[in-house]
């Protein structure tokens, strides 16, 4: 226990023993010397007396129990007056992360996105400080929620996009598979058919623009959609991370804005780590027009240079096996800071000033009788 205020108690401790001192010669002056009034013949011979005595003893036990009261309490409260406290050194992790989640909403990876959505509503609805953000991509890019801590409005989006990956589902695989692009499709389920498209459209309105000409899966273009999704680039304290999920199929037909590699420079330059999210081999689209090894081995070389970790969704490994590594790695943790407080401690000094005042007022009022 320490004092905030110490002179108080130095100073008052030196003026009440002045006090004290002085009160102790002023009433022994007046003791030891004859002032006025009758004197009293064979005054011994009382003080020798049993009853006397006793109460003598008993009157200087109270004076002195009185005393003491008195004095502790106006200890007690020069202590008290005093501010006692103590310092403890708090550590706190400040929440101060940013996490885009970035999507190749191609149809290649309905099944993974799905599972990776479904599975995120959980962590989000655990956080508690962090800003997330969503950025979907196919030929173009869609901030489809930006960054905010409003955690029931991106459960309820990933909500929304979960259903958008079981709409490309249905899609594909009853109707692409099936009828191929543009070709019959029974009247039975044609109904059906247009309600599906309907609502694609609805997405993919933004993320397929321009796709006749400019083609599809532009992973450059939509990994560096989502790190200038950061406000304040270079200029921030907060740890900044891109969890991305793509296969990697690059279906471009021209030259893009930006290529993936390019991106990852630029992540690693700004301090946004990305962490890569990759399908399996059994799940990958078109292995004969895309070379496996190539594109896993692009998508990985460009996730370790800027410090993250590359994850392949395997049946050994699911997609909640990857998220909760993920929030394990250094670049996920929390900035941990220590914060020096005073906490005060008056309850001590209180309760000793409170019995001490009772002691020596019940003391005093016994002498009164």
């Amino acid at each position: 226990m320490e004092l905030m205020y110490t002179n108080i108690v130095i100073i008052g401790i030196a003026v009440l023993v002045a006090a004290l001192l002085g009160l102790f010669f002023i009433h022994k002056r007046k003791t030891s010397r004859f002032v006025d009034g009758t004197k009293a013949a064979n005054t011994g011979r009382i003080r020798q007396s049993k009853l006397y005595k006793n109460l003598k003893i008993r009157y200087v036990v109270l004076t002195a129990v009185m005393i003491t009261g008195l004095t502790g309490s106006i200890v007690s409260a020069l202590f008290l007056a005093a501010r006692p406290y103590r310092t403890e050194d708090v550590v706190s992790g400040v929440k101060k992360r940013d996490i885009i989640l970035c999507l190749d909403v191609s149809y290649s990876l309905y099944d993974l996105n799905s599972e990776l959505t479904d599975y995120l509503k959980g962590v989000v609805a655990g956080l508690e400080g962090d800003r997330f953000g969503i950025s979907i991509f196919n030929t173009s890019s869609v901030t489809y929620v930006p960054l905010t801590d409003d955690y029931d409005y991106i459960i309820d989006r990933l909500d929304e996009l979960q259903g958008y990956f079981l709409l490309q589902k249905e899609y594909f695989e009853d109707y692409y598979l099936t009828y191929g692009e543009g070709g019959y499709i029974p009247d039975d389920k044609l109904e059906r058919y247009k309600e599906l498209s309907d609502k694609l459209d609805y997405f993919e309105a933004g993320t397929l623009y321009n796709n006749w000409y400019r083609g599809s899966s532009l992973i450059g273009e939509g990994l560096g959609t989502a790190l200038y999704s950061f406000p304040y680039l270079g200029d921030s304290e907060r740890t900044r991370v891109i969890i991305m999920c793509t296969d990697n199929e690059l279906n471009a037909f021209g030259k893009e804005v930006l290529n993936l590699k390019e991106a990852s420079e630029y992540c690693k330059k700004n301090k946004v780590t990305l962490f890569g999210i990759f399908p399996s081999e059994e799940k990958f689209y078109m292995p004969e027009e895309f070379d496996y090894s190539s594109c896993l081995n692009g998508f990985k070389n460009a996730v370790e240079k800027t410090g993250g970790k590359f994850y392949i969704r395997t049946r050994t490994q699911s997609v909640s096996e990857i998220v909760q590594d993920i929030q394990k790695q250094e670049a996920m943790l929390v900035k941990v800071v220590m914060t020096r407080q005073t906490v005060d401690l008056p309850e001590i000094p209180f309760f000793i000033m409170c019995i001490c005042l009772a002691i020596g007022c019940l003391a005093g009022l016994v002498l009164q009788k």
